[in-house]
């Protein structure tokens, strides 16, 4: 599911644009072409990159991608599968095997050595933001965090602290202070059920993605949001980025100009901004 895909992100070698890929090329931007709509895959219920209706940042950008190539978009909602590299053949490469089919284009797709060369048959590029954990915490209960997690964390042997189950910031929680916090790592399905934890006073902090938290969270809840550095947490950033099939350079170029172009105009930075979310570039 979801959640278990981020349990991908744990000890990856995060690069700053470009996997390695493999040098050669299909015909699949002239059929694209030729039908003029790009297909582009994101994920189900997942907010706020992309929501019922063909919401969220994922989707916007996807069709000024489309429109930039002079192309509309269909924008289709796929379920995770339980790590990315099923995400990865059920909406590039293969396809479901109850009979979905494949997308052009797969958008938050983290742009990194590791996932690219356990995943031939696509090709991973395109950066277009870097995510990172952050932490929402209720100012009168838990202070800014200093220090390695050994010094900050201690807190939380006192204080609740929510996540959402089985992803990065959980697993990280689980293992920290030798497993002293357990019992107050409090386990949400979402990000937003977390968030509403935290707003009813149920826990006192959030460990999550940063745009998830961003997104949850209303302006006239009084919390802090932070960017924790702990030097125990191997992967606290990670940019994401796209893939299509291998054999596929010139989409990816023709993606990656436009994507360029829509960097270098402000309309990235744009559609970040109207989702409420802090665009950070890579």
């Amino acid at each position: 599911m979801k959640n278990n895909r981020r349990r991908l992100l744990q000890g990856l070698a995060l690069l700053p644009f470009a996997a390695v890929l493999p040098a050669v090329a299909g015909d699949g931007l002239a059929a694209i072409r030729q039908r003029g709509r790009l297909r582009v895959a994101v994920y189900n219920d997942f907010p706020p990159y992309a929501m019922a209706g063909g919401k969220g940042i994922d989707a916007d950008l996807a069709r000024a991608i489309a429109g930039k190539l002079g192309l509309s978009a269909e924008v289709v909602g796929y379920n995770a599968d339980e790590d990315m590299n099923d995400d990865l053949r059920n909406m590039v490469w293969k396809g479901h095997y109850l009979g979905t089919q494949p997308a052009d284009v797969m958008m938050h797709v983290p742009v990194d050595e590791y996932l690219a060369r356990a995943n031939d048959k696509v090709r991973i590029f395109g950066a277009y933001h870097r995510e990172s954990l952050a932490l929402a915490r209720n100012p009168q209960r838990v202070p800014a965090l200093a220090g390695s997690a050994a010094v900050a964390l201690e807190i939380f042997t006192r204080e609740k602290i929510a996540v959402e189950t089985a992803s990065l910031a959980d697993s990280f929680l689980l293992s920290a202070l030798n497993g002293r916090l357990r019992e107050n790592v409090v386990h949400f399905r979402t990000v937003g059920e977390a968030a509403a934890a935290l707003r009813s006073g149920q826990v006192s902090a959030v460990l999550a993605t940063r745009a998830e938290l961003e997104a949850a969270l209303r302006p006239e809840d009084r919390v802090a949001v932070d960017l924790p550095k702990f030097a125990e947490l191997k992967v606290d950033g990670w940019p994401l980025g796209m893939a299509v099939k291998a054999e596929e350079r010139e989409l990816a170029e023709a993606i990656a100009q436009a994507l360029g172009e829509l960097k270098a105009d402000g309309t990235v930075a744009a559609i970040f901004r109207r989702h409420g979310i802090s665009y950070q570039p890579v």
